[in-house]
């Protein structure tokens, strides 16, 4: 005979994500807006990178259409996140960002020719010409592993007694990964100055969200490493640029890390070697169109009197010949010599390889000669 115990659990411990929200999806406040909203100026500039982003998104997947660059992952839709992050930065903090973040490398001062060399196969479009964004990491597109670099680049600024903060972001596909789920701990248990920050765009390649976890949210990771976490609407942009900013101060003070889950939508393929529409329904595009984030900050600037349409197509013409003067640059750079893949690949290049390296020098100078 089998006797059984009854017991009593009791609540040891209990958690909760927030959700920070200040404009709807038509541009309406929601609730009472942060300072920085009072800068008419700086939400004419935050508006300008929105537009600047997609109109260089939209002209890079034309170059990829028409064999000008390679493959290229477009960023439509999510805008705002990239933005967000790059405006709350102070010029010191340093990015490790994964491949979809242009809006914060482009307010951080990274040049957009120096993107479409990256994706056009030019190394050099990871070496940054601006002095401010030479600590900032380059786009990395294996999944997951840019939130251990940004982990070691904490514990570097935390051994110095530096008050600077290294912010990363990642996918929801990549929250999955065990890159992610290390960074976090090492973050937690270290209580490191780093930020994260998940773009939910609702899709990893083809698999949607709700295949990728059972967890009822991305910003719940974080807790497992007793890390604050939270969610914010990654359309709003105000919302972003504030979440953030918060986030950063708390680490250069010493309060610790954040996770932060920024929800938006991919209204692309998820690169140019993808098509959506095999797996996805068009449907579902069309509804999440209605949330787009330029949209939205464009009708709140309007209904307060800080925008017009004037304003809107002289930006537009602005913005469309800067993305034309960075598209000149980048079809005009000189091509690398062949000797640059040994230089750039060895700290000291191995015997076995000097050899090559002459092969190739002379092959170039014949070449030329030709």
């Amino acid at each position: 005979m089998t006797s059984q115990i009854s017991h009593t659990q009791k609540s040891i411990i209990q958690f909760e994500i927030g959700y920070t929200q200040f404009l709807d999806p038509m541009g309406k406040i929601v609730q009472n807006l942060p300072e920085f909203t009072r800068d008419s100026e700086h939400l004419k500039i935050l508006y300008r990178f929105l537009v600047r982003t997609r109109v260089f998104d939209t002209k890079a997947i034309a170059l990829q259409r028409t064999g000008k660059l390679g493959t290229y992952p477009s960023t439509l839709g999510q805008e705002a996140i990239g933005v967000g992050i790059g405006s709350a930065m102070q010029s010191n903090d340093v990015l490790c960002p994964y491949y979809r973040e242009y809006g914060a490398q482009f307010w951080r001062g990274v040049k957009m020719s120096e993107i479409l060399l990256y994706w056009g196969g030019d190394e050099r479009g990871s070496d940054f010409s601006d002095p401010r964004v030479k600590e900032d990491f380059p786009l990395c597109v294996p999944i997951g592993s840019q939130t251990l670099h940004a982990v070691g680049v904490a514990t570097a600024l935390k051994l110095r007694k530096q008050a600077r903060v290294t912010v990363t972001t990642v996918g929801d596909g990549g929250t999955s990964r065990g890159d992610f789920y290390e960074a976090v701990n090492l973050a937690g248990a270290w209580q490191l100055p780093i930020v994260f920050v998940i773009n939910n765009n609702q899709w990893a390649i083809s698999l949607p969200r709700a295949k990728q976890t059972h967890a009822e949210t991305l910003a719940q990771k974080g807790i497992a490493g007793g890390i604050f976490s939270e969610q914010v609407d990654g359309n709003d942009i105000i919302a972003v640029r504030y979440a953030v900013e918060e986030a950063i101060k708390r680490a250069r003070s010493g309060l610790g890390p954040s996770v932060i889950e920024a929800l938006s939508y991919r209204m692309s393929d998820h690169t140019t070697a993808d098509d959506a529409r095999r797996y996805r329904d068009a449907a579902e595009i069309e509804k999440y169109k209605a949330l787009d984030p330029i949209k939205r900050f464009y009708q709140y600037l309007v209904d307060q009197n800080i925008w017009d349409k004037t304003k809107e197509e002289a930006l537009q013409e602005s913005v469309t010949k800067e993305v034309a003067d960075a598209v000149y640059e980048y079809e005009h750079t000189s091509p690398l010599e062949p000797t640059a893949m040994f230089d750039f690949l060895y700290a000291k290049l191995p015997d076995a390889l000097h050899r090559e390296r002459e092969e190739a020098a002379q092959l170039q100078r014949i070449t030329t000669r030709d």
